[in-house]
């Protein structure tokens, strides 16, 4: 069975259910060990998927006679509950650590703890209304299947990105125990992205590439700045500032 450690299908198979594993709580294999950040190429294939299903969602509420606002409060609310609220959480716990004390260290050790304070509060609560915003605006025009799988798939790269550029500011937690991907995993991660926003969106996407690289770049040298790298709630808030970024830009691009 040895022979299975280097087939490129099974390894392919293999991190597309890690990737499945570690970013979502859908239902994959337990047997299998987890690849961390050897996957990082097929977050954006994960991002798709809670995108796709989010829509579906919506697209059934809209069919149902839903109001579109509700319709779009239902999707993000299967966003969540698909991911397990992951990437919020760590909005939350780095927008608490980052901007609630002077010190390093203890803007490390707020962002460890798990009460929300009013800075990660109030994160939650602009993203989670621009977000709606944008996305009942796209329901309303039948844009959102290319939107939500556009976002999705965007808003997974630059957590791949950030953990190959920035050092693991704990040393310790989810981000440090899943590795640094390489080089060639950070490139793939970042082409599928935009592959996948290309074949939902089309030419569209060539403004999407100035709005995912500036959002990633602000979030990388703010954590840098402020605790000296990344952690797994780094990587979070930017997946949901990227996310938000990206259907902001969507409600004028696609319109």
């Amino acid at each position: 069975m040895r022979h299975h450690d280097t087939d490129p299908t099974h390894l392919t198979l293999k991190d597309i259910v890690s990737a499945f594993g570690l970013l979502t709580r859908l239902p994959v294999p337990q047997n299998w060990p987890m690849r961390g950040a050897a996957s990082g190429w097929a977050w954006p294939l994960v991002g798709l998927a809670v995108g796709m299903i989010s829509a579906a969602t919506g697209s059934v509420a809209l069919a149902l006679g839903i109001p579109t606002g509700v319709a779009a409060a239902i999707s993000l609310t299967t966003t969540a509950i698909v991911t397990g609220g992951l990437h919020e959480d760590g909005l939350a716990d780095s927008a608490d650590g980052l901007f609630g004390n002077w010190t390093r260290e203890r803007r490390l050790k707020i962002m460890k703890k798990s009460n929300i304070g009013s800075y990660g509060a109030l994160a939650l609560v602009f993203t989670v209304l621009a977000r709606w915003s944008a996305l009942s605006a796209l329901m309303a025009t039948g844009h959102h299947w290319q939107a939500m799988g556009a976002a999705g798939a965007l808003s997974r790269a630059p957590m791949v990105a950030l953990m190959a550029a920035l050092p693991n500011a704990r040393g310790s937690g989810l981000s440090a125990s899943t590795g640094v991907p390489t080089a060639n995993i950070t490139l793939a991660a970042i082409g599928i992205a935009f592959v996948i926003a290309f074949l939902t969106t089309g030419t569209v996407t060539i403004a999407l590439i100035p709005v995912t690289g500036v959002t990633a770049l602000v979030i990388a040298l703010t954590a840098k700045a402020r605790i000296g790298g990344q952690t797994g709630d780094i990587l979070g808030a930017a997946q949901q500032l990227t996310e938000t970024a990206v259907l902001a830009a969507l409600t004028t691009l696609l319109l």
